[in-house]
């Protein structure tokens, strides 16, 4: 998926339809997924982040809030992978925004749902 196609989901990004898709399918599409939402959430927050980068962020939000994608959340086990892929392709762009304290406030917020969880279950 090209940072085009994840731009023109921005649209779709609201932040109160981000809450509800974590709260309704974040134990379902896993603490991985929730995490990489979360950072780019909390890093759009930022106002280090420029503009293009929010952009970025907010189409990929946009695409995982999406009733509409490539592949149904729907679907046990895949359903998230292509929300995993826009989420990554935001997350490369954004990298140099995504700084300690964005991953400390994105685990924090995870382990609110998930418990206690290890730097080994969410990160590459």
């Amino acid at each position: 998926m090209s940072e085009d196609e994840i731009k023109r989901y921005g649209q779709n990004y609201n932040e109160s339809s981000f809450w509800d898709k974590i709260k309704k399918y974040g134990k379902t599409a896993g603490s991985k997924v929730v995490y990489q939402a979360l950072k780019l959430y909390y890093a759009a927050l930022s106002d280090n982040t420029p503009v293009a980068i929010k952009v970025l962020i907010y189409g990929a939000l946009g695409y995982f809030i999406s009733p509409i994608d490539l592949i149904s959340d729907f679907i046990p086990v895949i359903g998230f992978t292509d929300d995993l892929v826009a989420l990554g392709t935001a997350i490369a762009s954004a990298s140099a925004y995504i700084t300690p304290a964005v991953k400390q406030q994105a685990k924090e917020k995870l382990e609110d749902w998930f418990g206690s969880v290890s730097d080994s279950e969410i990160e590459d």
